[in-house]
C-alpha cells in the first residue's frame, strides 16, 4: 500500500514539473491523509513580481486637487516666485512640494507688490503640476500706479484687491484682442484717474509748465487713449468720472491723427456727414490754443479743399500769424504733388529770410521726400469733397 502511494506521488510530481505548475505542500499532505485528489483545492500559481520601476496595475492614486494660487501658497503645497517689469509682464515659477497632483488656478485680479511698484494680473492661468514638478511662464499684468519703477525685480503676492478693476477684467476675458497699451491706460484711468498728460505723447498746446508725467513710462499713442476711453465707456464708466476726458486737446489731436481718426469719430459721435461741420466749427469757434489744428485735419482728410483754401490763408496779411504758419505746414499733409508746387511758390514769394518762406521751403522738402518713397504705404485720404470755403479769420 505504501509503495503504491509513493509511486502515485512520484507520477503527480513529475507531471507538475513537466507542466511548469507548482503546488503547495498542503495539497500533497491533504492527498496523503485522504488518499484521493477529489475535493482538494489546488493553489493558483503566484503572480510574477512587477519589473523594477513599474507600479502594479491595481495601485490607487490619490485624485488631483484643484487650488487657487493663494490657497496653495497658504497651505505650503507649492513654492512660488514672481518677477515683474513693473508694467506689463509678470514671470512666475511654481513647484509642487507635495505628493499629490495639483491643478493650480491663478485668477485674474491678483495684486503683486514690491517696495516701489504694484501690479495686477489681467488674465487667469491654469497650471497642472505633478508631485515635485516645476513650471514657469509669463503672465499678462499691468501697473496699478504711474509711479511704478519699470525695471525687472522680484514681486510678492498680496492679499489686496482692486474692486474698481473687476468690470474691466471681466471685459478683457471676453475681449482678449484689446492691445496691452490700451489696457494699461484703462487700468491707470481707473486706479488713479490720471489726466491726459500722463498718457499722451503729443505736446501740450501753448506750452505750459512742466508736468510730473513728462517722463512717464506710460505714454501711449493717441489711438490707445481713445480706444481705452471706448473700453471704459463699454463697461459703464461715464466721461464725467474721468479726468482723462477733461482736456479738449485730446479730441482734436485724435481727429487729426490718421491712426486714431476712425476711433475718434466713433467715440465722439462724428459721422462722415457731420465731419466737415466739426472741422469748420473747431477752426472758427474752437479752443484758442488748438483752433489752428483744424487746418491739419482739413489738409489730411479734405485735401482738395485744402489746396485751394490754405494758400489763401498764408497770403492774407491780416490773418493770425500762427494760422498762416500752420497753413504752410498743413499743405504738406495733403500728400499731393500739387502741394509741392504751391509750397515752392510760397517760398519764392516770401523769401528764405522770412519765417513763412523758410517754413514753405522745409514743408516742400518733406513732402517731396514722402512722395518719392513709392514703396511705402500711404494714408488713404478722402478726396473730391464739395465743401464751401471758409472765411478768412
Amino acid at each position: 500500500m505504501v509503495k503504491s502511494l509513493l509511486k502515485t506521488l512520484g507520477v503527480i510530481a513529475l507531471a507538475a514539473m513537466v507542466a511548469g505548475a507548482y503546488v503547495y505542500w498542503p495539497t500533497v499532505i491533504a492527498f496523503v491523509h485522504t488518499g484521493s485528489l477529489q475535493n482538494v483545492a489546488v493553489a493558483k500559481p503566484a503572480a510574477p513580481a512587477p519589473a523594477p520601476g513599474v507600479l502594479p496595475a491595481n495601485v490607487q492614486f490619490a485624485p488631483a486637487i484643484t487650488l487657487d494660487l493663494p490657497a496653495a501658497i497658504d497651505q505650503e503645497l507649492i513654492q512660488a516666485d514672481f518677477r515683474g517689469n513693473g508694467r506689463e509682464k509678470m514671470h512666475f515659477a511654481v513647484t509642487n512640494k507635495g505628493t499629490q497632483h495639483i491643478r493650480l488656478h491663478i485668477p485674474a485680479g491678483l495684486i503683486f507688490q514690491n517696495g516701489t511698484s504694484s501690479m495686477v494680473l489681467l488674465k487667469a492661468r491654469d497650471v497642472d503640476l505633478k508631485s515635485g514638478e516645476l513650471k514657469e511662464d509669463d503672465l499678462q499684468a499691468a501697473a496699478t500706479s504711474a509711479s511704478n519703477q519699470v525695471v525687472d525685480a522680484p514681486f510678492s503676492l498680496t492679499a489686496l484687491s482692486e474692486p474698481k478693476l473687476f468690470p474691466l477684467l471681466d471685459h478683457l476675458d471676453k475681449h482678449p484682442e484689446i492691445p496691452q497699451n490700451t489696457v494699461q491706460t484703462a487700468v491707470l484711468a481707473l486706479t488713479e484717474n490720471l489726466p491726459v498728460s500722463a498718457f499722451a505723447k503729443f505736446a501740450q498746446a501753448g506750452g505750459g509748465a512742466p508736468s510730473q508725467y513728462d517722463n512717464s513710462a506710460f505714454k501711449v499713442e493717441t489711438s490707445d487713449i481713445i480706444l481705452a476711453l471706448s473700453v471704459l465707456r463699454e463697461i459703464g464708466i461715464t466721461d464725467d468720472h474721468l479726468a482723462l476726458t477733461i482736456d479738449p486737446q485730446l479730441k482734436i489731436e485724435a481727429m487729426i491723427d490718421p491712426l486714431a481718426h476712425a476711433l475718434a469719430m466713433r467715440y465722439y459721435g462724428i459721422t462722415s456727414a457731420t465731419e466737415w461741420d466739426y472741422w469748420k466749427h473747431h477752426l472758427l469757434e474752437g479752443e484758442e490754443s488748438t483752433r489752428h489744428y483744424a487746418l491739419y485735419g482739413i489738409a489730411r482728410f479734405y485735401p482738395d479743399v485744402a489746396l485751394k483754401m490754405l494758400p489763401m490763408w498764408v497770403r492774407q496779411a491780416d490773418t493770425n500769424p500762427v494760422y498762416r504758419l500752420s497753413a504752410v505746414q498743413a499743405l504738406a499733409e495733403t500728400q499731393r504733388p500739387e502741394a509741392v508746387t504751391i509750397l515752392r511758390q510760397l517760398e519764392l514769394e516770401f523769401g528764405m529770410l522770412t519765417e513763412i518762406g523758410k517754413a514753405a521751403h522745409d514743408a516742400a522738402n518733406v513732402l517731396d521726400a514722402r512722395l518719392s518713397r513709392t514703396t511705402e504705404s500711404k494714408i488713404a485720404f478722402r478726396a473730391g469733397e464739395s465743401v464751401p470755403q471758409l472765411a478768412l479769420q
